[in-house]
């Protein structure tokens, strides 16, 4: 019997009322961190977007916070690392595909803190033989030695198909092809069941989303999904307003499942995408028609949605126009697991958003600029490094730009041709790259 169903039991028997604390005293708050994948903040409704349906994610916003200034990595891997080691990519990115086995996540910090760890989603931090062969023969990390005790995943170290008829892995029962099944269905199925068993005991629940990753295809409810082959790999980007909706539906599971259990006042759900969105989508958004830029540096390809849950201490229908970085979460959520972040061993490079969520009025210390050392050894991608807020941008190189009238980076401008606030912005980030060094 768990610790805190034995409590219950010898409070009825011994007849002591109103002695009971609430779930909410007795335990530190659970935490849902999805992270979709290849999804950027200009496909949502919640920032403006009318012609994708996801309102499990309106739900979201409608009842949480907002952050209008979110940004990742502009690609999946050095996202993925950020995001569970707290560090920018030059400390300790080893390789396209790979998590260093000898860094500590924030699913080892947590299980310190006494939190279940469960993954269910997209692992790809292992390393196929490709990927090994380009890291000079460095090796990744499985799910266990990443701290989590429970997982659910595709491609851990197979590969076979995310979503119609995927080949995932489990804990218990190992690699496991799901014929005529959806892999996001079995991934969502897997950590409600998750939450349930740990329900009256703190977890952290991390789901890496495969959706909307390409290959954009027939999903549940599409009419061909019957007689689709998942061999013959469609890749048509028709699918993708479909795919948004159903990784909306998804969402809106785990947060019914919360609810249904009583402990929606006791856990936090962030929700985040991974980098821009895939290059062969195209969206309609504020009258502008905006191709995804996955895998490059501009706006488009590392501004990502963000959406914290957390009824009774998130206020609703908040909004944040706060810069937010991968590295924040770290130290965010073991502030919310209630050690302090100034307990984590240097360097850090995150700042705890924690106290942005429990006072929407907040004025204290935030995030002045997000520095990038993007450098992802896969593709075509070019090396760079940058440091940037929201008026402006400078690149090791020497690039500039005014991203308050040029967004998409189009025109570079003379650091002699910039007026006194802008000179000043660029001395700052000049430093920054010089610290970093």
């Amino acid at each position: 019997m768990k610790p805190n169903s034995l409590f219950f039991l010898l409070c009825i028997l011994l007849g002591i009322p109103g002695t009971i604390p609430s779930l909410k005293a007795q335990q530190p708050p659970n935490i849902i961190l999805i992270f979709a994948d290849d999804l950027g903040y200009e496909v949502l409704p919640a920032y403006g977007n009318t012609e994708h349906q996801t309102p499990s994610l309106d739900r979201m916003a409608a009842g949480g916070m907002v952050f209008e200034n979110a940004h990742a990595m502009p690609l999946c891997t050095p996202s993925r690392v950020k995001l569970m080691t707290g560090k920018y990519n030059f400390r300790n990115y080893i390789g396209f595909g790979l998590l260093d086995p000898n860094e500590k996540t924030m699913a080892h910090w947590l299980k310190e803190q006494g939190y279940a760890t469960c993954v269910a989603g997209k692992w790809q931090l292992y390393g196929n033989a490709r990927q090994r062969e380009l890291a000079g023969g460095k090796i990744g990390s499985l799910p266990e030695e990443a701290g989590f005790d429970s997982y659910r995943l595709w491609q851990v170290s197979d590969l076979g198909s995310r979503y119609k008829d995927p080949l995932l892995e489990t804990k218990g029962s190992g690699l496991e092809k799901f014929d005529g099944q959806y892999g996001p269905d079995l991934f969502t199925d897997y950590l409600e069941d998750f939450v349930e068993r740990q329900a009256g005991d703190p977890f952290f629940a991390y789901f890496p989303m495969a959706l909307t990753h390409d290959p954009f295809e027939p999903y549940p409810g599409s009419p061909d999904f019957a007689s689709y082959d998942p061999q013959k790999r469609v890749n048509d980007p028709q699918y993708f307003p479909g795919m948004v909706t159903y990784m909306d539906k998804l969402v809106g599971r785990i947060i019914d499942k919360v609810a249904e259990l009583g402990i929606a006042e006791n856990t936090l759900i962030l929700f985040v995408g991974d980098n821009g969105t895939d290059r062969d989508v195209v969206t309609s958004f504020k009258g502008q028609e905006l191709r995804g830029n996955k895998g490059y540096t501009n706006d488009l390809g590392t501004h990502v949605p963000m959406l914290a849950y957390w009824p009774g201490t998130v206020a609703s229908g908040s909004r944040n126009e706060n810069l937010i970085d991968l590295t924040d979460f770290l130290p965010t959520l073991l502030e919310v697991s209630g050690k302090k972040p100034n307990a984590l061993p240097g360097p850090q490079d995150g700042i705890s958003f924690y106290p942005q969520l429990t006072d929407s009025g907040y004025t204290g210390p935030v995030r002045d600029w997000v520095f990038c050392h993007y450098d992802p050894n896969w593709g075509n991608f070019k090396a760079r490094t940058f440091v940037y807020d929201t008026d402006w941008k400078y690149y090791a190189d020497g690039e500039i730009y005014d991203l308050r009238n040029d967004l998409l980076e189009t025109r570079p401008l003379d650091f002699a041709a910039l007026d006194a606030t802008g000179k000043k912005a660029i001395r700052t980030f000049r430093k920054v790259l010089k610290q970093m060094r």
